[in-house]
Formats: C-alpha cells, sequence, structure tokens
C-alpha cells in the first residue's frame, strides 16, 4: 500500500532529479504499489537476486543486454546450486519484478530511469499444466472427512476454500468485520481483500455460514476467540494442513489448496456458472483466466466422441 510519506518522496525524487541509489529506488517502487505484502516478499526477492547478478552495476546502468543475459542464465540454470534449468513459469516470476519496475521507473513522470530495459524482453511461454488439478466430488468428500477428524478449524479450512475458491492469502487474511448481509437482509456476503488490494465482495452458502457460526462458537466455548483474523495462521501452515489430509486420505493426487481453487471454478461451471460469475467470484481481473477452466468443463460434460456414440449406438 502506498504511503504519504513514500509519494512525497517520489515527489521529491521526480522534482529536484536527485541520484538516489538502488536501495532508495527499490524502497520508492515498493512505496508507490498497492500489492499484497505476499507479493511484495516475492518481488523484493526477485530484485534483489537480479542485483545480485549485476554486481557493481546500478540499476540505472542496465541495458536490453544485461536483461536479455540474465534471462538465458536463468534458462540455463546458471543460478541454481544444482545447474538445473528453471522452468517457465520460475524464469516469468523473476523477469516480471524488473518489467514492474522499469515501467514505473522510466515513466516520464518518475523520470528515475532515462529508458526501459525490458521492453524487448522475451517473457517465456508458460504451458498450462493444471487444467486437470480438480478434485471430483467422491475425492472432495474424502479429504472433508479427513480435515473433520483433523478438528473444526481444518474441516472449516478445506470447507471454505472449496466453496469460495479463495486463494490462501485471502483465506488467512478474512476478518470477523469482513461478514454482512444484503441490504434485505437474506444472505450473508464476505468482503474479499484480493490480489492487487482489489476488493470484491463473495457471497457464503447458507451451510458454510453455518459452519462458520459453529466455529465461532466453539473458539469461545474454549476462550480461543482473541484475534479479529478468523484465521489467525499463516500461508504455510494452511498448505501443511491440507498436505496433512491428502496423505491420510490417500488420494493419489498431490493435491493442495489451489487444487480446491481450481475445483471451486470447475465445479461451479459444470453446474450452470457462467464465466463472469467465476471471473467475479475469484477475483480473476481477464476473463481468458477464468476461460482456461470452461475447456476442462466442456471436455466432462460432453467431448465429441459422445457424439459419435450416440449416433451409433444402434449400430455398436
Amino acid at each position: 500500500m502506498a504511503t504519504p510519506s513514500g509519494l512525497f518522496q517520489v515527489a521529491v525524487l521526480t522534482e529536484n532529479n536527485q541520484v538516489y541509489s538502488d536501495d532508495q529506488i527499490v524502497k520508492l517502487f515498493f512505496a508507490t504499489c498497492q500489492w499484497s505484502k505476499y507479493t511484495v516478499r516475492n518481488y523484493r526477492s526477485a530484485i534483489n537476486k537480479f542485483r545480485d547478478f549485476l554486481g557493481d552495476k546500478s540499476l540505472k546502468e542496465v541495458t536490453w543486454k544485461e536483461i536479455e543475459v540474465y534471462r538465458i542464465c536463468l534458462v540455463e540454470g546458471l543460478f541454481s546450486e544444482q545447474d538445473k534449468p528453471k522452468a517457465p513459469a520460475t524464469i516469468a516470476i523473476h523477469l516480471a519484478p524488473l518489467r514492474f519496475l522499469y515501467k514505473w521507473g522510466s515513466d516520464p513522470n518518475i523520470n528515475i530511469f532515462k529508458n526501459n530495459p525490458t521492453t524487448r524482453m522475451k517473457a517465456p511461454k508458460i504451458p498450462i499444466n493444471s487444467k486437470n488439478n480438480y478434485l471430483t466430488k467422491r475425492e472432495v468428500a474424502c479429504l472433508l472427512a479427513q480435515l473433520k477428524r483433523q478438528g473444526p478449524r481444518d474441516y472449516l479450512i478445506g470447507a471454505t476454500l472449496v466453496l469460495l475458491g479463495l486463494r490462501v492469502s485471502e483465506l488467512v487474511s478474512i476478518e470477523k468485520g469482513n461478514f454482512h448481509t444484503d441490504p434485505e437482509e437474506t444472505s450473508i456476503w464476505l468482503t474479499i481483500n484480493g490480489k492487487g488490494g482489489k476488493e470484491r465482495e463473495v457471497k457464503i452458502p447458507q451451510t458454510l455460514w453455518n459452519l462458520f457460526n459453529e466455529y465461532f462458537a466453539y473458539l469461545s466455548d474454549t476462550s480461543m476467540l482473541s484475534s479479529q483474523k478468523v484465521f489467525p495462521i499463516s500461508v504455510r501452515l494452511v498448505e501443511r494442513i491440507i498436505k496433512t489430509a491428502r496423505e491420510h486420505s490417500n488420494l493419489g493426487k498431490k493435491v493442495t489448496p489451489h487444487w480446491l481453487r481450481h475445483t471451486n471454478a470447475t465445479l461451479a461451471l459444470l453446474r450452470g456458472a457462467t464465466l463472469q460469475q467465476v471471473q467475479e467470484s475469484l477475483g480473476h481481473t481477464h476473463i481468458n483466466t477464468t476461460q482456461r477452466y470452461l475447456h476442462t468443463v466442456q471436455q466432462i460434460s460432453k467431448a465429441a466422441p459422445d457424439f459419435v456414440a450416440d449416433f451409433l449406438n444402434d449400430s455398436l
């Protein structure tokens, strides 16, 4: 989240055209960006790795050559301990912060960098290998049953991820004050602080709201109702909770919290939700992201061989 002091520093920088160190430039960059703490942490790490690669060269001295050499080194795995090439998605994670940094700094109103050396940077083509990362109805029931055995908190976490399709960072950020009713008081809604600081409203099914109320009552009875956050735990702990349930359920799939988000989108479209409804619920900026699930749903519903089989049914 941008701070008044951070914005003031940027104004002073651009107005006086002072020479700032790389540390100060990076600090100013993050002061003006409305990202979650997880995004800031990952972007800061990526920028620091690039600065280590540059050695004594400053960020303002970088040309497209340094960017391209850095990209090639990532592709060939020269920065990894075992010299293994990095996956396209990992390369993209390392390069995206640089693109944002130089686009921001080369803006005429900022004028920290004379030009943007990332304009010719080739973005790696990322294969979509998560289209089948969803659970069946039986597998969801099996996973939730195991989470229930682990305790009411774990069960509510699993049910919330499946029914709402939240990101894990969104889940652990839920506060009790985020729940509210609609104007007619006929349904419960949850205000989600999503990716990039974008808020959205997600409707809470009555079944899930009943689970939340039972959980709040459980916390009250055990004198654990102290934090404003519903789940005052880390993202890593949520991942371990799902991993433990997966291992005890013997699902045979490497289920993660994000699998439950995929499952939510797939089941919603399969049962008749529109692309726009799923896009709004999941907080996708672009409809193209949501359309990936539609292809999977169309294959599940009725594939081309099914039409042929129907036609030749009497001849088979």
